[in-house]
C-alpha cells in the first residue's frame, strides 16, 4: 500500500503579500467568493476601528508620555530626598567629630599643666593644634553641607511643583480619554468581535499578507472595492477590462498591479 505524501508547509514570511499567495489563495475550506467577502468584512471592521482610534488622536501617547515624565520626576525627587538625608547625617557626624575634638583638646590642656619637660609640652601642643585643625575642617564641612542641603531643598520644591502640574495635566487627559473611550466602547467591542470572527475564518498566510499590506499603506486599506466602477479603490488607478470581469465573477483573487491591494466585487458593499 502506497504511503500518502505529507504536504510540507512553507514557513510564513512576515513580508508576505497578496501577490505571493495568489496561487495558494484557493487552498482553503472557504470558497474563493466567501473568502473574499470575509476579507472585505475584516477590512471594513478594521477601518471602523481605525476611525474610533483616530477620535482619541494623540491622547493615549500624551497620557503615556505624562506618566513616564511623572515617574522620572518622582524618581528624581526620591533621589534628592535621599541626598538631603545623607547630608543631614553628615552634619550630625561632623558635630560628633567636633565634640570629640573639644574633649581631646580639654584633655590635652589638662595634661599640659602637669608636664615634666619641654619635649612633652611641645608634643601636647602639637596634639592640640591637630585637634583644632580637625575641628575647623568639621565646621567647614558643616557649613558647606548646609549650603548643599539648601540647594537640594530648593530643587526638591521645584520638582514637587512640576509633579503637581504634570499630575493635573494627566488627570485632565485621562478624563478626556475616558470620555471618548466610554462613548465608543460598545461600538468598538462589537467591531472587534466581528473582526475576530472574520479573522478566525482566514488562514494564517492570508492574514499575514493582509496585515503586512495594511501596515504598509498610509490609509491601512488592504482590501478595496472598485472606485467609479473601473478603478482601484485604494490607489485609484484604472483596472484592465478583463480584470473587471474576473472581479465580478468572484472566482479568484485579483490584486491591483499598481498598489498590491485585493480588489473585490462592489456588490460586497
Amino acid at each position: 500500500m502506497a504511503k500518502k505524501t505529507k504536504k510540507i508547509e512553507t514557513p510564513i514570511d512576515q513580508r508576505e503579500t497578496f501577490v505571493s499567495i495568489q496561487k495558494s489563495f484557493a487552498d482553503s475550506e472557504l470558497s474563493v467568493a466567501e473568502k473574499l467577502k470575509t476579507l472585505y468584512a475584516l477590512q471594513q471592521a478594521d477601518t471602523e476601528i481605525d476611525k474610533i482610534l483616530q477620535l482619541r488622536g494623540d491622547l493615549p501617547m500624551e497620557v503615556e508620555a505624562l506618566e513616564t515624565e511623572i515617574a522620572e520626576l518622582t524618581a528624581k525627587s526620591v533621589r534628592t530626598s535621599e541626598l538631603i538625608e545623607g547630608y543631614t547625617k553628615s552634619i550630625s557626624d561632623n558635630k560628633l567629630n567636633i565634640a570629640e575634638c573639644d574633649a581631646q583638646i580639654e584633655k590635652y590642656k589638662t595634661q599640659i599643666e602637669n608636664v615634666a619637660n619641654s619635649r612633652e609640652y611641645d608634643s601636647l601642643n602639637k596634639e592640640i593644634e591637630n585637634q583644632e585643625l580637625l575641628r575647623q575642617i568639621a565646621e567647614k564641612n558643616i557649613t558647606e553641607t548646609k549650603e548643599r542641603i539648601l540647594d537640594k531643598k530648593n530643587e526638591l520644591e521645584i520638582l514637587k511643583e512640576k509633579i503637581a502640574v504634570r499630575e493635573e495635566d494627566l488627570r485632565v487627559k485621562n478624563e478626556e480619554l475616558a470620555t471618548i473611550v466610554e462613548s465608543t466602547s460598545r461600538e468598538e467591542e462589537v467591531l472587534r468581535a466581528n473582526r475576530d470572527a472574520c479573522a478566525a475564518k482566514i488562514d494564517a498566510r492570508t492574514m499575514s499578507a493582509y496585515e503586512h499590506i495594511r501596515l504598509s499603506c498610509r490609509n491601512h486599506l488592504a482590501v478595496v472595492s472598485l472606485f467609479n466602477g473601473d478603478s482601484c479603490g485604494g490607489c485609484f488607478n484604472t483596472i484592465a477590462p478583463q480584470k473587471l470581469i474576473d472581479i465580478a465573477a468572484n472566482r479568484k483573487m485579483i490584486v491591483c498591479e499598481y498598489c498590491g491591494r485585493i480588489l473585490v466585487n462592489p456588490d460586497f458593499e
